[in-house]
Parts: structure tokens; sequence; C-alpha cells
């Protein structure tokens, strides 16, 4: 099975940065996902969702990325690792590295829009997770 990393990552107020995928991806183009992708050989997944990030958005995480669950997706024939952590950046510090858009979406506008599949449920997971309310700080 494939090997994917990815983040959330939490800014100010709590919002999720996310990506829209333009429509070039050569999976699920023009739905929403989170910043990351393939784990490459030698990389551990946390070292894939930080590079990921920074070539997706030019932003960093502050301190390490932190596992917050694994999701295999048999009939996808991937296996998500997903990773959290919190950011200074904001909505101008972000350089779009690959997609349509990578925006700061604040927490209660996340769900509803189409996401790559797993990343919804994993999304809603993690928007009620301890987690998030320690990342998002008393925005949360």
């Amino acid at each position: 099975m494939k090997q994917i990393s990815c983040t959330f990552v939490v800014g100010a107020g709590g919002a999720l940065l996310l990506q829209l995928r333009d429509d070039k991806a050569p999976y699920y183009p023009e739905v929403w996902g989170l910043p990351g992708g393939a784990i490459e050989d030698g990389e551990t997944p946390g070292e894939a969702a930080a590079r990921e990030l920074w070539e997706e958005a030019r932003i960093r995480a502050e301190g390490e990325l932190t596992l917050f669950a694994r999701q295999e997706l048999p009939a996808e024939g991937r296996v998500k690792h997903y990773f959290f952590g919190r950011t200074v950046a904001t909505q101008a510090d972000v350089v779009l590295g690959e997609g349509a858009a990578m925006v700061f979406v604040p927490g209660d506008e996340v769900l509803g829009r189409p996401f790559t599949p797993g990343t919804a449920e994993m999304i809603a997971r993690f928007l009620g997770s301890a987690e998030y309310r320690a990342a998002a700080g008393d925005a949360a």
C-alpha cells in the first residue's frame, strides 16, 4: 500500500490549512485535502509530513509535528499518516507550491466541502479532539 503523510496545521484562531487540489492532480482533482503527499524512500512519515508542508505552502510548524492518527484505506491502496502542529504563519506567509489554493479556514467552516477519501472523517475527529483544542489555544 502506498504510504501518505499529511498535516493538520493549526493557525491563529484555530484555523486549519487546507489545500484545493488543481485540475492537474493525478488523484482527486479539484477537491480539498490537507497539505501532504507520498512518503519517499528513506523518509519517516513525520519527515515526509514536514517536507510536504514546506514544498506545498512554504511554512513550518512550531516544533516537531506530532502523529494524530493512522488511517488504512484499502479501497484506495493507501495508508495515511495524519500529523498535527501549530504555526504562527498567517495567510500572507503561505506560498502556494502545489494545487489551486492553500488557505487557512476557520475550524467551524472546514467541513461541508468535497475532500479526498478519508479526509473529512479525520478532520471531524481532529476538530473534536483534545489535540486540536490544545493547538488552537483559547480559540477552539
